[in-house]
């Protein structure tokens, strides 16, 4: 049978990335206190396409997935996105992972424990002889104004926010990125806002929680500014972006701030779109 994808094109276009998506698939991701947690990710593949081919074979997408299914973690993405280019001739790859991450939480005053789950993705880009990774996390936080609190005879709103998180970290010897575990910046992330927000809380609890958010109070140029201080002490971060949106309860509005470093530095990645604003 004719291949139709091998047509030549006359219009003289070369497309960036082409491929696949909405791929659902069992993966595994490191976790820092079990070493491997098995999760199930929402995945698109892509090469590049150069100006003179009509089409791609999206078949292969597909057979190429399954044949590193289970296996997709940080350190084998780079034998991913070589086979990728190999078998598409393809002088660029990339690979979008998406997936929920459970942590078990527990309660500051009760101790009453249960799962957590944050909104994770990481994407790997070869390009040329180059390989690049960047791993994001979205999380859940409380913040309270600092304004309200300021004003106010008594009380202060507080907010429903998430802080968006995405990373690139140095290379070890074996040319792999360094693990930044997504613990760690989950962690970050509700260190630099007002309170964490957790799965189960009991009386106890909640007045701990509403107690801890009126003692720190920030804005959301507070929280980006949080994090990004201590990420940029970290030496194995090369590159992050930063962003905290707050859900106001007495606005009809949200807030935002957002930022990148190095500043205006031009290397952020395209989103997978869950960062939430």
């Amino acid at each position: 049978m004719e291949d139709v994808q091998n047509r030549k094109d006359p219009r003289g276009v070369p497309i960036d990335h082409v491929g696949v998506g909405g791929l659902r698939c069992p993966i595994t991701v490191y976790d820092r206190q079990n070493e491997r947690q098995p999760t199930v990710a929402d995945i698109a593949l892509s090469v590049s396409l150069p100006h003179d081919f009509k089409g791609t074979h999206m078949s292969r997408f597909v057979e190429i997935l399954n044949a590193h299914r289970g296996e997709i973690t940080m350190t084998t993405l780079p034998a991913m996105l070589a086979q990728l280019k190999l078998r598409f001739a393809a002088e660029s790859a990339r690979v979008e992972v998406v997936f929920p991450y459970f942590l078990e939480r527990t309660a500051p005053a009760s101790g009453a424990k249960a799962l957590m789950d944050y909104d994770c993705w990481f994407h790997g880009e070869s390009n040329g002889g180059a390989d690049d990774f960047v791993l994001g996390v979205r999380v859940p936080v409380t913040c309270l104004c600092p304004c309200s609190k300021a004003i106010s005879d008594y009380g202060a709103h507080n907010q429903r926010g998430h802080v968006t998180i995405e990373v690139r970290s140095a290379s070890d010897e074996s040319g792999h990125p360094v693990i930044v575990w997504i613990e760690e910046l989950v962690e970050l992330a509700e260190q630099s806002a007002s309170a964490p927000v957790y799965a189960l809380l009991k009386r106890e609890d909640e007045r701990h929680v509403t107690m801890q958010a009126f003692d720190n109070p920030v804005f959301v140029e507070d929280v980006v500014r949080n994090v990004a201080v201590k990420l940029r002490e970290d030496q194995r971060i090369t590159w992050f972006n930063v962003r905290a949106e707050n859900q106001e309860s007495i606005h009809n509005h949200g807030a935002f701030a957002q930022v990148e470093w190095p500043h205006g530095s031009g290397t952020r990645k395209r989103s997978n779109g869950r960062q939430g604003c």
